[in-house]
Order: C-alpha cells, then structure tokens, then sequence
C-alpha cells in the first residue's frame, strides 16, 4: 500500500486518496483520474502563472511612471503667441507634471492651475527635459520665468505669490522675447 497523498473529508468520515485512487469528478461524471487532475492542475496553474505575467508587464509604465497623464488641454496666449497648455489643475496632476516625458510638441507646454495664491515651487525630479517655466499673477501677468534642468531638484520659486505656472520647452519664453511683465490671457479658471 502506497502512502496517502491527499486527504479529504465528507459527511461521513475522511477519505484517503493513492497514487492509483480515482477522484469522483466535481461535474458528477463517473470518475477523474489521478492524472488527468494532475494535467487539468498544471493547465490551471499555467493560466494563472500567464495572467500573472500579463499584469505584472501591464503595470510596468505605471510603476515607473514612464507614460503621460491624459490631461485636458487649453489653448492660451502668452504676450501674442499661441500655445497649447495642458492643465494641470489636481494635486495628482501638479505632482506629476511633465515627469519622464522626452520632448514637447512645439509651441506646447503645461499650465498648473492653483486654487489659491501662493509661492508655489517646482523642481525637475524625474524630468529628463530642460524646461522654462513662466510664474504667473491671478491677472494673467508674468512674475518671473526661470530656466530649469533635467533631474534637478533645486526650487524654483517665483518672486511673488502666483496661482499659474506655465512650462515650456527650455527657450521658449526667449525665443519669443518673452520677459516679465508679459501677460498671459485664456487662462483656465482655478
């Protein structure tokens, strides 16, 4: 006699199942065999050992936060210029910014949306392209613009409480002769 392997119990009393024991099948048709429940267990396990493996690749961007939030755009004049801004007006959105991202189309950038007024700072962490970024009054009027580079994590700060910040690819605001006290109109509502 060969050494039980597996153990179930029943109204009755347990039962003890060798190598050589059929199975009732839980369908209720006759019998399974030791080894077809073996194959039916790998294929089980193989199904889920896959799906696994499919979230765990389906998760990889997020973790690594290598794709873009799908934000809402508004198109915005900064002192005559076009620009096409997406905004960025939650904790969530502001937090993560343009992060990881390469390249900007041009005349695009990202406008962050505060509720109040403020000395709002912004750093390059995890941020691998050079940005400017234009601080901007509640009445649409550029406080201060700064450049900032890749993975830096220096402040940048405006010269007064502000409730907008406007970045560009790095050169932008320059290459528009753009300086404070320009004004910024078609701003989003906080």
């Amino acid at each position: 006699m060969s050494t039980p392997f597996f153990k179930a119990t029943g109204p009755a009393s347990p039962v003890f199942f060798g190598p050589k024991t059929a199975i009732p099948s839980p369908a209720g048709s006759a019998f399974l065999s030791l080894g077809s429940t073996a194959a039916a267990l790998k294929t089980a396990l193989n199904a889920v050992a896959g799906l696994a493996a499919v979230l765990a690749v389906s998760l990889i961007p997020h973790v690594a936060g290598a794709q873009a939030m799908l934000l809402p755009t508004v198109d915005i004049s900064v002192d005559g210029h076009a620009v096409n801004a997406e905004i960025a007006a939650t904790e969530a959105s502001r937090a993560h910014g343009l992060m990881n991202r390469k390249s900007l189309p041009p005349d695009h950038g990202m406008i962050f949306v505060f509720e109040r007024t403020d000395m709002h700072c912004f750093w390059m962490k995890n941020t691998p392209l050079p940005l400017s970024i234009a601080f901007i009054d509640d009445d649409g009027t550029i406080a201060n613009i700064a450049d900032m580079q890749p993975f830096d994590e220096t402040s940048h700060c405006p010269v007064r409480p502000v409730r907008y910040a406007l970045e560009m690819a790095q050169g932008w605001f320059k290459s528009h002769s753009i300086e404070a006290p320009a004004k910024v109109s078609g701003l989003p509502k906080p």
